[in-house]
């Protein structure tokens, strides 16, 4: 009955696991210091601090040069990802109870580092607070639908930029707490989280299958795990990149933060059969892998 109610319910299992790995050591990215030492090689001082001060396309940084250092992040955290994919493979399968929920873990905390990392280098704001380990609504939201993004899904594509528009539009230096949590954006926030819960019950069974072979299964599971997490990188860095609000030439105007009123309720997302489609597109990339 238990794992029943599992499948019934995935959009609690995914929030679950994504505040789990939240709360892993090394998962949360200071967006003061990440900035600073992203780009330190590439920017003078001063732009270095409008960037923390404001933002990256406050400052004047070009998209280009955004996307060199975004690269540089993303080649990063892909290699430590899939090497500690590749060693939690090696036990085989007596260490299946202990190692397969590790690997979830580590696996969603580095989808969440460079979800940060690139949110930071294309303008958005800090998005975890420092005071304490709870996590607020607002940022599980966006989160939630830059994971979105990053799985392929048209209505997290839609969604993330309608928040971006609102960080745009206004001198916004946190998150729009109402569309993230009410209205039009949050019921696309669920139906992610439920949509990225059912693959990760998925993908969490072929990496058992994968992890049953010591040895041979560290190499699999090191190579899956490279061959899904970097497309999805580069995925959601593309979407950021494209957005106004990374654009140099785009200037906030004065006036009050908007908080979630924009979102309409007569807009509409993409329908469920285009994220089918995103995810049968997905499970075909996976399933090539690992035949």
């Amino acid at each position: 009955m238990k794992k029943g109610k599992e499948v019934e319910n995935p959009e609690s299992r995914f929030f679950t696991v994504l505040l789990a790995a939240a709360k892993l050591p090394g998962v949360r990215i200071h967006r003061e210091a990440y900035l600073r030492s992203a780009l330190a090689r590439h920017c003078s001082e001063d732009e270095i601090r409008r960037a923390i001060e404001e933002t990256p396309a406050a400052a004047g940084i070009t998209v280009e040069l955004l996307d060199k250092v975004a690269n540089d992040s993303i080649r990063y955290e892909t290699a430590k990802v899939s090497a500690l994919s590749a060693a939690a493979g090696i036990p085989g399968i007596f260490a299946l109870p202990a190692t397969v929920p590790a690997d979830l873990a580590q696996y969603v905390g580095h989808m969440l580092r460079i979800a940060q990392k690139l949110a930071y280098l294309y303008s958005w704001p800090e998005l975890f607070s420092d005071e304490g380990e709870d996590v607020d609504d607002a940022t599980v939201g966006v989160l939630t639908l830059f994971f979105g993004v990053m799985f392929g899904t048209q209505s997290a594509n839609a969604a993330v930029g309608k928040v971006a528009g609102m960080l745009s539009e206004q001198v916004a230096k946190k998150l729009p707490q109402k569309a993230l949590t009410k209205g039009v954006v949050y019921p696309i926030v669920k139906k992610i989280a439920a949509y990225i819960g059912v693959k990760m019950t998925k993908d969490s069974f072929a990496k058992t299958v994968s992890k049953a072979i010591p040895l041979v299964g560290a190499a699999v599971s090191g190579g899956l795990t490279f061959a899904t997490y970097l497309p999805m990188a580069k995925r959601l860095k593309k979407h950021l990149a494209d957005l106004p609000l990374a654009d140099p030439s785009h200037r906030v105007r004065e006036g009050d933060i908007v908080d979630g009123e924009v979102v309409e309720d007569h807009e509409s997302f993409a329908p469920a059969d285009a994220e089918r489609h995103g995810a049968d597109t997905t499970a075909a990339e996976l399933e090539e892998r690992r035949s």
